[in-house]
């Protein structure tokens, strides 16, 4: 309604020549950085299927890693070592290895600042938002997927592991 009677105020002032295509300020800021909205989410969309997949084969490598062990962590409950020691054993290989990779990633993104620079939109590329809430997403991501192995490493029977020999 209001680009209607700016195009027939226009009109009048110009003595009836055609006007173009009137646009509000929000459809030209739109039109100009749709491209870059477009590559955000694709890029976001690609960083959760990412985190999804690492999380998958975080899960499978301790899944893996525990199945490989249990007549190990069966001497252990054998021998009087309870299940939240194993649990925490189990874990604590896990993170370990997660931890030495965020810790690596956080000082490989603050090395290439000025090149992660010219890629971003809508951030900066120090943002200490990011650097703090991306390790803390990967470690609790790191966390689930080394958690459920740990609860199945400390429900092991003893004699079950052994009898697997």
């Amino acid at each position: 309604m209001v680009t209607r009677a700016i195009e027939e105020a226009l009109r009048k002032v110009s003595g009836g020549l055609p006007v173009a295509s009137v646009r509000t300020m929000d459809d030209v800021m739109i039109q100009s950085t749709a491209r870059s909205t477009f590559d955000m989410w694709l890029l976001t969309i690609f960083a959760i299927a990412a985190l999804l997949l690492a999380a998958i084969g975080i899960y499978g490598l301790m899944a893996y890693s525990v199945q490989q062990r249990t007549q190990e962590i069966g001497i252990r409950l054998a021998l009087g070592a309870d299940a939240p020691r194993v649990r925490n054993m189990v874990v604590f290989n896990g993170m370990s290895v997660a931890l030495a990779g965020v810790a690596i990633g956080v000082l490989a993104a603050f090395g290439l600042t000025r090149v992660i620079a010219s890629f971003l939109f809508g951030v900066t590329a120090k943002d200490p938002a990011v650097f703090v809430l991306v390790p803390v997403l990967l470690i609790a991501v790191a966390l689930a997927g080394v958690w459920l192995p740990a609860r199945r490493a400390a429900r092991i029977h003893p004699a079950e592991a052994l009898r697997q020999a």
